[in-house]
């Protein structure tokens, strides 16, 4: 007679913190509706000049549905439909795709826009100005264009501050990169305030609530996690930074695309194990991997919740017209 089977073997329980706010943001959820808007309304084709948000599972999706992506709107024939990404871009790239005849709207997120108006004030009334953020980031190069070039100095560390070469009595303003890293952000303003006595400050704190409050969220779980998985791409600026803000208080940190980049080995044993998504990070990801967590745990799932979002944008005008976002 055979042996009955050997039954499996129990999973190991573990507590699933999840941090809220994780995920979309309003901005992103913004961009990615005017990319279905103008695909409704004109039909497709409708081209995206680069990543409309930094997430390849968003841009696939939105391929599929008959967005084509760009990497210069000179790419896109003349006559056509062009959105612009949510990280902003320099002026002159959207007067030019305009002067070519393409029929252009602009999909910058309202708080990156809040940026680029504060850093061609400041220039106008003769202030240098510095740039806190990370060189060569999209959102970074278009707040550039908002001023002649080199009249903004970008810095991404205290470190940096020393070097500007900017007299201690001139005139100085700062601007923030939204998706910076809040304590490094504190940190660099307490040097600039330190070095300069006419130091013009943003009426509002340049960093967007959604990067405030994700980062909150990663921090308190990360306290409690032996290890955190935080999901997004490695080329997003705001992924990276919960990456590290996580790392402050957790020695197993690992930041995923998506369930299949799961390193195992940097879980296995965890008994507490915290997970956030960036806010280019659509939820139906980190639906993955929490099922991919539930394969090889038994997990209790507590949400960590830091803060709580409201925040809402008017719609980019497609077409003409506006409608609310859901």
């Amino acid at each position: 007679m055979p042996l009955p089977p050997s039954p499996a073997p129990a999973k190991p329980r573990a507590t699933l913190l999840l941090a809220a706010p994780r995920g979309f943001c309003a901005g992103v959820r913004r961009a990615i509706e005017a990319v279905r808007e103008a695909i409704r309304v004109h039909g497709p084709p409708v081209y995206v000049r680069r990543a409309i948000v930094h997430n390849l599972a968003v841009v696939r999706e939105l391929e599929a549905e008959g967005a084509v992506f760009v990497e210069e709107a000179r790419e896109a024939p003349p006559g056509a439909v062009l959105i612009l990404s949510a990280h902003g871009v320099r002026p002159e790239i959207a007067a030019d795709a305009r002067g070519r005849g393409l029929k252009v709207y602009d999909a910058v997120c309202p708080l990156v826009a809040k940026v680029h108006r504060e850093v061609a004030r400041h220039h106008r009334a003769g202030r240098a100005v510095v740039l806190i953020g990370h060189r060569g980031h999209p959102e970074i190069e278009g707040t550039l264009g908002f001023a002649p070039e080199g009249a903004v100095r970008v810095i991404g560390g205290v470190e940096e501050v020393a070097a500007l070469g900017i007299g201690r009595d001139r005139p100085v303003a700062y601007a923030v990169q939204t998706t910076f890293a809040v304590s490094e952000a504190e940190r660099i303003v307490a040097a600039l305030r330190a070095r300069f006595a006419d130091l013009a400050e943003p009426p509002s704190g340049d960093i967007c609530y959604a990067t405030t409050n994700r980062q909150a969220a990663v921090e308190a779980i990360a306290a409690r996690a032996e290890a955190v998985i935080v999901v997004g791409e490695d080329f997003s600026s705001n992924a990276r930074r919960l990456a590290e803000v996580a790392a402050a208080d957790c020695r197993s940190v690992q930041l995923v695309a998506g369930a299949e980049a799961i390193d195992w080995g940097r879980v296995v044993g965890a008994e507490v194990i915290g997970l956030t998504a960036a806010a280019s990070t659509p939820e139906s990801s980190v639906a993955e991997v929490v099922a991919a967590l539930g394969g090889r745990f038994a997990l209790e799932v507590e949400e960590v919740e830091a803060a709580r979002e409201t925040m809402v944008f008017r719609p980019v005008a497609i077409g003409g017209a506006a409608r609310a976002l859901p």
